[in-house]
């Protein structure tokens, strides 16, 4: 064990964090022992428990702080088309899903149902949903409704195909990321008061 380093309890919190992190990502949820994040943070298994009850905890926070991030990165710049827009929030979720690969399929799968991991889940895609709602040119306020539906039905449909993907790669990750956005201007186009990318198809 590393020696002991004395941290404020946030700094320590976030050392935890970021040590739970990397084994999350290394290894599926299963393999992951609370003592082994003791060990690699350089703290007593007390100490880990003291910030978090258990294992379902630590994931749960860990995945709650890879939510923020992902939020954070994921900017609708009006400078920028629709597309590219679409396709830098893909690149970001891409980015961290294959690097985090074990993390993600355990949220999705091992964990699937759970009501805190679903409740972050949700947060975040509805977090998304909103900012889309914001750089959509509306035909009128009566289609905000309906484009909403379809962007969350979207959103959904990207979660699953992207999970799917890392499990059975069966195209490459530029023809994953065509799909979803092909997929979402497809469904949006009939209710938006212009074309919002009159670039796509290429």
């Amino acid at each position: 064990m590393p020696p002991r380093q004395r941290l404020s309890p946030a700094d320590r919190r976030a050392q935890l964090l970021t040590v739970a992190a990397q084994l999350f990502a290394a290894h599926p949820y299963d393999e992951v022992q609370m003592e082994e994040v003791a060990e690699r943070a350089g703290v007593s298994r007390a100490l880990l428990y003291r910030h978090f009850a258990g294992k379902h905890e630590l994931f749960a926070a860990v995945y709650q702080k890879a939510a923020d991030q992902l939020l954070a990165e994921t900017r609708f710049d009006p400078a920028d088309t629709l597309v590219e827009q679409l396709g830098q929030g893909l690149d970001a979720h891409l980015d961290y899903f294959v690097a985090n690969r074990n993390a993600v399929l355990a949220a999705n799968r091992v964990l699937a149902g759970d009501p805190v991991i679903q409740t972050i889940m949700t947060n975040e895609l509805d977090a998304l949903r909103a900012r889309l709602l914001g750089v959509l040119p509306l035909a009128d306020d009566s289609a905000r409704e309906a484009l909403s539906g379809v962007l969350k039905s979207w959103l959904v449909f990207v979660q699953v195909l992207c999970v799917d993907w890392l499990t059975q790669q069966t195209c490459s990750r530029a023809e994953l990321r065509d799909v979803c956005i092909g997929a979402v201007l497809g469904a949006v186009r009939p209710l938006l008061a212009t074309d919002p990318a009159p670039d796509w198809p290429r």
